[in-house]
Parts: structure tokens; sequence; C-alpha cells
């Protein structure tokens, strides 16, 4: 083989290695399995959004993607298992805004979240859902904020649980109209929804995948939608920020690493995300439940967790909020 050959084969050999097809694959040391950290029970929002993502991300980059559910204190127990873990991109933590509301809540936390954990990138955002019985004389936010000043601390909110993202958004909606509204938490969504078809309370605050049957079936109407924006889900409902400017409290689900892991993975993974985040599995996922695929940088995602700590923080302090 003369020398024009050789230079002509290690040149395509060289193009190939760098081709935009193996950009992603390239300088990858991650070769063993993935455990990603899920820290709610098997089922819930969190694990069903992660089990379709994981399975394209397993087939984008050829690598098996586990998902493990490790429930517990609130998402504490696995949130702290992955701050803890070794720094080798071979353990991920998938969650939801949960993360963000128990930095400003909790005072004493196994891990510092803006420190012990990378971001890696948001993966989805999506409303809450005000909803009230399909007979009930509110109709709107409107009707909602007269009705409570008409009556102070007589009208009631539902929520599933103190400190969860559904009851900050509550108690914002309160700091921002300057009600008086009663909360009643639940242990769950379930006996929530319970008691306000049953007339217990007057109107409540749900995920949007959760209250979807219930508006749909005519037993609840829904009034507007916590995010910043109109959903696609709710066709016609309103954001209360449209009655309260500047008011939102949209949930998310991102992914985090342990602090430590070299960039370089955070980045290949982050990649990777985005290309898994837009195949249909996992579009039509989001749209049962009322979220929209939302991937951020490393660096943004960061500026974003930050932002959301300080913003509940306030909203915690102000509403003179604790958990025993």
């Amino acid at each position: 083989m003369n020398i024009e050959k050789r230079k002509l084969i290690k040149s395509l050999l060289l193009g190939a290695l760098v081709s935009p097809l193996n950009l992603v694959h390239a300088e990858k040391n991650i070769t063993r399995p993935i455990r990603v950290v899920v820290p709610y029970a098997a089922g819930g929002g969190t694990d069903v959004i992660g089990r379709v993502l994981l399975q394209n991300l397993s087939e984008l980059m050829g690598i098996p993607f586990i998902l493990d559910n490790k429930p517990g204190a609130g998402t504490v127990i696995g949130t702290d298992f992955v701050a803890k873990s070794e720094p080798d991109g071979h353990t991920l933590l998938m969650t939801s805004s949960a993360i963000a509301i128990n930095a400003a809540l909790l005072k004493s936390l196994p891990y510092n979240t803006l420190k012990d954990l990378i971001p890696v990138a948001r993966i989805c955002q999506g409303p809450n859902v005000i909803v009230v019985r399909s007979d009930s004389p509110i109709t709107s936010v409107s009707d909602l904020i007269k009705a409570s000043k008409e009556k102070p601390g007589l009208l009631s909110y539902a929520s599933s649980g103190n400190g969860t993202a559904v009851h900050l958004a509550g108690e914002l909606l309160k700091l921002m109209s300057g009600t008086q509204i009663l909360h009643i938490p639940y242990k769950g969504a379930g006996p929530a929804y319970t008691d306000l078809l049953g007339g217990q309370v007057d109107f409540l605050i749900g995920t949007a995948g959760g209250v979807h049957k219930f508006v749909q079936s005519g037993r609840m109407r829904a009034i507007a939608v916590t995010s910043a924006e109109r959903s696609k889900a709710y066709p016609g409902v309103p954001t209360v920020g449209e009655t309260l400017p500047g008011y939102f409290a949209q949930v998310w689900y991102a992914v985090y690493a342990p602090r430590g892991t070299p960039q370089e993975l955070i980045s290949n993974l982050n990649e990777n995300i985005r290309r898994a985040v837009n195949l249909n599995s996992y579009q039509s996922t989001l749209d049962s439940d009322g979220l929209v695929a939302s991937v951020n940088t490393p660096a943004e995602m960061a500026t974003f967790m930050r932002s959301e700590v300080e913003r509940w923080q306030k909203v915690v302090q102000q509403a003179n909020i604790s958990i025993d």
C-alpha cells in the first residue's frame, strides 16, 4: 500500500470517529449500567416519566439505564443516597421540583442541595391545577379571591400534604392575593379528591394528570393552572397569573449527578437527554400528564435551581410554614 492510500484511509477513520453521529459517544468513560434513583414509590408520576426516558437513553447510548425506586422522608432518602454516591457517572438522581422545596423548607438535610448535587438537565415541566366541584359558585380565581375576602379564614383548600408543591402553590396564592384561606393537608391526593367531591373543602390544587379524569368527567371544574403559560392539556383554562400578575408555581422534573462528576460526562448525558426527549414515546407520556419537554443546559439548570430555592424560601418565611 503506498503512502497516499495510507493517508486517505487514516483520514477517513478519523473523520468517522468525530462525525456528528458518533460525537455524542466519543470520549465516554461510562461503560457499566447507569443506576438512576427515583426518590418516589413505583407507579408515581416521576417513576412513569423516568421509565420511558431511561428506555430511550438506553437505546440511544447502548448502555443499560436502571431505575431504582428509593422512596421515603419526602424524597430525602433517595436524594441523600445519590449525593453520597461515587461521582463516576454511574449513579444519577431523577426527581421533581420537591428538591427545591425541601431545600427551602427543611432546616436539617443530610446533604447540601446546591453543593452536593450537580444539575444535568431539566427534562420537563408543567402546571398544577386549581379545581372546584362542578356545582361550586366559584368559577374563576377572581371569584375565589372575592369569596375568601368576604369570609376570611372560612374558605378552605386541600393539598396532598404539608410541604408539598401544591401546598406551597396555595400559600403563594394566599400571599399574593392578601387572603386568609384555611389549608387542609391530606395524606395523599386520593383523600383530598374525595373530600372535595364530598363538600368538605372548597377547592384543591392538584397535579395536572391527577385531576384530569375528574375534570373530563364533569365532577370537577378547573378554574386555573399554576404555570406561567396556559396548558394544552386544559384548553381555555386561564393561568393564575392572568388574575395575579407574576404568579407561577409550576412543577418540573430534572436529573442530577453527585458533586465531583466530570463535566465531560455531565455534558454527554445532557446531549443524550436532549435527543431522548424528542422521541414520540416520551412526548406521548408527557401529554397524558399535561407536561411539556423542557431541556436546559447544566449551567442554566443550576441558575434555575438557585432561583427556585430562593423563591420558595421567601414563601416559607412569609407564610411561616414549618414541618414537624
